[in-house]
C-alpha cells in the first residue's frame, strides 16, 4: 500500500515529479520525460502558468480552433474554440457558412441579472424576522459601499436584496436573495465579497434587534456563496429564412426538411432522453468558446442545464417553427459570462481569442457564444434529419484513428481518399489498415 505524504504542497516542482514518478510509476524515467516535454520554453511564461491553480506538474494541451464565417448582427466574427472532439469546429463552421448568405444570426441580451445568497437558519416568529428585515435592509447595502465603489463606477453593483422564507421546504431556513450587476466581470469574487459582509451585518444586527427573544437573536448563518443559476441573465440568439433558401441541393426537398428539423426539436423538447444528448450538441459550441475565452464552463453547464429543468422536466434549449412559410430557430439560454479579471487578462491565448473577437464586452461576448450554440445545433440536427450523424462525425474521426494505429502522413493521405465514399468505423479503419500493412510490407 502506498504510504500518504506530507508537505506536498511545499514541495518544489521538480520534486513534485520524482515523487509522482517514483510512486505511481513503473518507468519513472519516460513519465518525467513526458511530463516536462509539455513545458514551455519560456521560463516566464511557464511559470504564469504553474500558478494558475495548486500543485501543477506540467500543461495539459488542448486544441484552440477556429470557426469563420460568422455573421452576426450583420457584423463578422471569426470564433475561437476549445474542444477536443472531432467535427465540433467542422460543424460549427458549416453552419456559418450555411447562415452567411441568409441573413446570418441574429442575438440579443434581454436581461443581465446575477444571484448570490445568505443561506440562514431562524427558529423564532417569522413577522419579527420580516420586521429586522426591513429595519436593516439599507444598513446591509451601506456596509458594503467599500466593495461596490469600483464596480458602481463601471454602472453595476447590488440591484437587490430580498428576505426568503423557505421554511415550507426546510424547517427554520431562510436566505438573503440578492441580485447584482457586474457588467464586463463575471463578477463572482464581487459577488461572494457582498455575500459575506451581508451576512456579518445581518448576523451582528440581530444581537441588539429588540423585538427578538433571546432564542431569536441566535441567527445562525450557514453559508453566503454566489448561484451559478442565472435565469434572469439571458441571451436570445436566432436565424430565419423563407423555407425555399433552407437546401443547398435539390436532392433534399426544402419543405420535408423544414418538417422533419421542427419534428425532431419536438421531440427533443418531448423526451428526456433525447434532450440530454441535444442540449449536449449544444454545449460542444457553448463551451469550446466559453473555455477559449477564459470563463468558466463548469458554471455555465451547471446553470444551462437547470434552465432547461426550470419547469420541472428536462427539454430542449432550443426552438423551432414554420410560420407563414419562414422557417425560424432559436435558443433563449442563460449566460453568465466576464471579459474582465480572472484568466481573460492573463492567460495569452485567452488575450488573443478575446482580440479576435474585437475585445468584446460581457454582453456580446454572451451573443457571440448563444449563437455558437446555436450553430453546433442547428449543424447536428440537419445531419441527423438528412444523412445521420455519423457520416460526418466519422469522417473527422479517421484522422484519430488512423493516429492511433501511428500512420504516416502518406498513409493518412491514402486514407482519407480510401474511405471518400465508404462508411467510417473504428473496425472498418483498422481492417483497411492492416490490409494495406500487410500489402506494402
Amino acid at each position: 500500500m502506498i504510504a500518504p505524504i506530507a508537505g506536498f504542497s511545499k514541495l518544489s516542482k521538480n520534486e513534485k515529479i520524482e515523487w509522482l514518478a517514483n510512486t505511481y510509476f513503473h518507468d519513472s524515467e519516460a513519465v518525467i520525460a513526458m511530463l516536462t516535454r509539455y513545458w514551455n520554453s519560456d521560463e516566464k511564461l511557464q511559470k504564469l502558468h504553474d500558478e494558475f491553480i495548486e500543485n501543477t506538474i506540467t500543461n495539459f494541451y488542448l486544441p484552440l480552433g477556429i470557426a469563420p464565417n460568422f455573421l452576426i448582427n450583420d457584423s463578422m466574427y471569426a470564433i475561437p474554440m476549445t474542444i477536443e472532439e472531432s467535427s465540433v469546429v467542422a460543424a460549427a463552421s458549416k453552419a456559418a457558412k450555411f447562415w452567411l448568405d441568409r441573413g446570418g444570426f441574429k442575438a440579443t441580451v434581454l436581461s443581465t441579472e446575477k444571484v448570490g445568497q445568505v443561506h440562514f437558519m431562524y427558529f423564532g416568529d417569522s413577522e419579527k424576522l420580516q420586521a429586522y428585515f426591513k429595519s436593516i435592509k439599507a444598513e446591509l447595502f451601506a456596509a458594503t459601499t467599500h466593495i461596490t465603489h469600483n464596480m458602481e463606477k463601471r454602472g453595476g453593483g447590488i440591484t437587490a436584496i430580498e428576505l426568503r422564507d423557505k421554511t415550507n421546504e426546510l424547517d427554520g431556513y431562510y436566505q438573503l436573495h440578492c441580485t447584482f450587476e457586474t457588467v464586463d466581470s463575471m463578477g463572482a469574487n464581487f459577488i461572494n465579497s457582498c455575500l459575506e459582509q451581508f451576512a456579518k451585518t445581518f448576523e451582528a444586527g440581530a444581537a441588539t434587534f429588540e423585538a427578538f427573544s433571546s432564542t431569536e437573536k441566535d441567527i445562525q448563518i450557514v453559508m453566503s456563496i454566489l448561484s451559478n443559476y442565472v435565469p434572469n441573465c439571458i441571451v436570445k440568439a436566432e436565424v430565419s429564412c423563407p423555407i425555399e433558401d433552407l437546401t443547398e441541393n435539390e436532392s433534399v426537398d426544402a419543405t420535408e426538411f423544414a418538417e422533419k428539423f421542427v419534428r425532431a426539436i419536438q421531440i427533443a423538447k418531448t423526451e428526456p432522453y433525447r434532450a440530454v444528448t441535444h442540449n449536449k450538441g449544444i454545449m460542444n459550441g457553448i463551451d469550446a468558446v466559453v473555455l477559449a475565452t477564459g470563463n468558466d464552463f463548469r458554471a455555465i453547464e451547471a446553470g444551462i442545464h437547470a434552465y432547461a429543468a426550470k419547469d420541472g422536466r428536462y427539454t430542449s434549449l432550443t426552438h423551432a417553427a414554420v410560420e407563414n412559410g419562414i422557417f425560424k430557430f432559436w435558443i433563449e439560454i442563460p449566460l453568465s459570462l466576464g471579459t474582465v479579471g480572472g484568466l481573460t487578462s492573463l492567460h495569452p491565448l485567452v488575450k488573443l481569442a478575446l482580440e479576435m473577437l474585437g475585445k468584446p464586452n460581457a454582453k456580446e461576448l454572451m451573443q457571440i457564444v448563444a449563437v455558437a450554440g446555436l450553430a453546433q445545433n442547428f449543424a447536428a440536427v440537419r445531419s441527423l434529419v438528412t444523412t445521420g450523424i455519423q457520416k460526418g462525425h466519422m469522417k473527422m474521426h479517421l484522422i484519430n484513428i488512423l493516429n492511433q494505429l501511428e500512420a504516416t502522413e502518406a498513409e493518412k493521405a491514402h486514407f482519407v481518399n480510401y474511405f471518400k465514399d465508404k462508411t467510417v468505423t473504428h473496425s472498418a479503419v483498422v481492417t483497411a489498415f492492416t490490409t494495406y500493412k500487410s500489402q506494402h510490407a
